[in-house]
This record gives structure tokens, C-alpha cells and sequence, in this order.
């Protein structure tokens, strides 16, 4: 049975704080190997299923190498695709990479690209990982797992549980449309409100999302 299967799989008298104990010392595991990570680092999200070939992978690449050369360090959940990418493009460009995996019965090998890494078990302690002290976020186009990670930190943000980051959506033509739903009918229903837009930001700069990340 696959790690994360405990929690939504087993039977209801599962011992379930016994396993979240084990979930708990992952998690002081993971912060422990980054713990004297003292630089500005830039939490990269986006698909695993991205090809090199393809526009966005070498977009996020590029992205990792101006990173790189701004002094930032990037760091993505250290799979495939947009998470490799990133990551390449900041580690040949002789910048710190760190990338935090998860176990998964697909897509989640580790790339090559990664100066200090981890392996989780758990989405849950993934995610904390990925969030914690980090100056910014830029987003590149995924599906599934990076609207996840999307709604997660704004959601963070918006709670006041984080401090409000820059937020940098790389590609206009793939995310305006979530970004008008947002407007168009969340927003008149009162569901989210204009302040919690103030620190998105939406564009195919990466210029841009640089100088932005300088704040």
C-alpha cells in the first residue's frame, strides 16, 4: 500500500496517531536538512508531465538560470518536466537547487539537477517543505497537482498563516482564463475579495518576475 493510501484507504479504527507520529518526524527530518539554508530561494511550481521539447520546459529553464544568476536559489518538488527544468536551468548556471520529492506510484523520480534534496512519504510534509521560508513563488503551467499548490499558498496567504509573497504566474494565454473565472465569478459573489489579488501577478516577462522577486 502506497503511504499516502493510510490516511484515506484504511479502516476507520487504523491507528491513526501512531502513523501520524511517523508523519511528524518526517517532517522535522525534512526542515532539519534545510534548516541552515540562509539565501533568498524561489519555489518553482508547475507540470511533471512537460517534455524538453516543449515551450514551457524551456521557459521554466531560462527561468532557473536568471534565477540563478539574480542570487537566488530555486527550488521545485524535484521531479520531471517543469520541476527538472527549473532546476537545470539554475543548477548549470552554478546556483543552489534544492528539490523536495514525494514517493508516488508514477512520475516522481528525482531529476539530476538537485544540490540538497529530500524524499518524502507524504504530500502533506511535501508541501510544507515547499513553502517554508521562501521569498516568492513563480507558477508555470501543470495541471492537477499545481492548481493544488496554487490555492494551498494563496490560501496561506490570504489566511494570514504566511506572509503575502510574490505570487508570478508565467503565461498569459495558459492562466488568464482561471484568472477571469476568479474575477468573473468568484469575486461578485464575495467568495474571495480585490485584496486578495493584490500580490498575483500575471505575465510572460521573466524579467519581470525577477525584478518583482527583488522586492
Amino acid at each position: 500500500m502506497h503511504s499516502n493510501d493510510v490516511i484515506y484507504k484504511t479502516p476507520a479504527n487504523f491507528d491513526i496517531i501512531s502513523y501520524m507520529d511517523t508523519v511528524a518526524d518526517e517532517l522535522k527530518a525534512g526542515i532539519t536538512v534545510f534548516k541552515n539554508s540562509k539565501e533568498k530561494i524561489v519555489t518553482v511550481f508547475g507540470s511533471a508531465r512537460t517534455h524538453e521539447n516543449e515551450k514551457e520546459y524551456q521557459i521554466a529553464e531560462e527561468l532557473g538560470r536568471k534565477l540563478a544568476e539574480n542570487g537566488f536559489s530555486v527550488m521545485t518538488g524535484g521531479g520531471p518536466g517543469i520541476m527538472e527544468a527549473a532546476l537545470k536551468g539554475a543548477f548549470l548556471n552554478k546556483g543552489q537547487t534544492y528539490g523536495i520529492n514525494v514517493i508516488l506510484p508514477h512520475e516522481q523520480e528525482s531529476n539530476g539537477y538537485i544540490t540538497r534534496g529530500y524524499r518524502c512519504k507524504h504530500l502533506f510534509t511535501r508541501k510544507v517543505l515547499l513553502t517554508r521560508n521562501v521569498c516568492g513563488y513563480v507558477i508555470l503551467p501543470g495541471g492537477f497537482g499545481t492548481l493544488d499548490e496554487i490555492f494551498d499558498v494563496l490560501t496561506l496567504m490570504n489566511t494570514k498563516i504566511q506572509d503575502k509573497l510574490p505570487f508570478i504566474m508565467i503565461g498569459v494565454e495558459f492562466w488568464s482564463g482561471l484568472i477571469e473565472w476568479l474575477k468573473t465569478h468568484v469575486l461578485p459573489k464575495h467568495y474571495i475579495t480585490e485584496e486578495e489579488f493584490s500580490h498575483i501577478t500575471l505575465t510572460d516577462d521573466i524579467n519581470e518576475a525577477i525584478n518583482l522577486l527583488k522586492f
